[in-house]
């Protein structure tokens, strides 16, 4: 009988140890999610920021709201745009996104197929507090009408319980 309980002791010991290690370490990972939608925007949409042009617009899918598009630096042929994000989804919570450089090639006069271009997710306001990800995103614009589409997908990840 005693080496039974010793045995039982030993196992249930490790047991709980084992779920403690367990949920301290799901706490820890995130969860993450995929995401995925449509940007449509026009170039010049709100004027310019500092000297720079933007577009203006709205987000389809799961980042579902309003867009901003700062123009920081372009190259002489307008293949490599760099911009910064200003996005409030149709929650009121905004989008922490680092500069992106957008690449692409000229496939007609004035219309620039985007080949190449990523986002960083770096946190924000309500759910997206602490979250970290990245979009990327392929699609075209027309410099002769000011129109932007651009398709997006990527994850965004939530720590803790979100």
């Amino acid at each position: 009988m005693r080496g039974t309980t010793g045995w039982f002791n030993f196992t249930l010991g490790v047991g709980l140890l084992l779920v403690l290690l367990t949920t301290h370490g799901f706490a820890a990972n995130p969860h993450c999610t995929d995401l995925g939608g449509v940007i449509l925007t026009n170039v010049g949409g709100f004027g310019q920021i500092d000297g720079s042009p933007t577009t203006m617009g709205v987000a389809t899918g799961d980042l579902k709201g309003a867009i901003g598009i700062q123009i920081v630096s372009a190259s002489p042929d307008f293949t490599s745009i760099t911009v910064q994000h200003h996005w409030v989804t149709e929650n009121g919570e905004t989008l922490n996104f680092g500069q992106a450089t957008l690449h692409g090639t000229f496939v007609a006069p004035g219309l620039l197929a985007v080949t190449e271009y990523t986002a960083n997710l770096s946190g924000g306001t309500g759910r997206f507090a602490n979250a970290t990800g990245a979009t990327s995103y392929i699609g075209e614009i027309d410099f002769n009408t000011g129109h932007v589409v651009l398709r997006y997908s990527g994850s965004a990840c939530f720590a803790g319980s979100n």
